[in-house]
């Protein structure tokens, strides 16, 4: 059984990035997207423009300053290895104490495809809170989905930003 990592949320987080669980290489590290060669932070920098920063300090930091939360759908699976694909038997974390603490929450990104297939299993329980939250499904950033460029997922996780 892998377990995933705490939120990170800022009262004022209008954005709300969702992952299916962290992988190996994340879990080690006890960072967001901590595999080097997943493109999250790269497609952020793209994005807005600037450089996010090496550390993972200055990383959160840029969350901050740009109103993105990170979590998980699940709270905990197992499952063999970092592939999503090999995800069994997993536990939903728990959106109505995440919800009650971003109450400028406006666009929640899903990223990849396992993500929205979790979310979806657990989307209707907050139908009336998600009713001004746009959902959003978004291409992985990870290593094991490369069937987009960097170039073209970038063009589509840049609809986060829109009001």
């Amino acid at each position: 059984m892998k377990h995933g990592l705490p939120p990170i949320l800022w009262p004022h987080a209008r954005i709300l990035v969702l992952g299916s669980l962290p992988g190996d290489e994340s879990l080690r590290r006890q960072e967001y997207y901590g595999n080097p060669h997943n493109k999250f932070w790269t497609i952020l920098e793209h994005i807005y423009g600037e450089e996010v920063g090496d550390s993972y300090a200055d990383k959160q930091r840029f969350l901050e300053a740009h109103g993105i939360a990170l979590w998980d759908v699940l709270e905990r699976a197992e499952r063999h290895g970092s592939l999503d694909k090999n995800i069994r038997n997993g536990v939903p974390n728990d959106f109505d104490a995440l919800f009650a603490r971003l109450p400028a929450l406006g666009v929640i990104a899903l990223n990849g495809r396992d993500a929205q297939k979790s979310f979806q299993r657990v989307q209707s329980r907050y139908s009336v809170r998600l009713a001004t939250v746009g959902v959003l499904p978004m291409p992985s950033t990870s290593p094991a989905h490369a069937s987009l460029s960097v170039a073209e997922k970038t063009e589509r996780w840049r609809a986060i930003t829109l009001p």
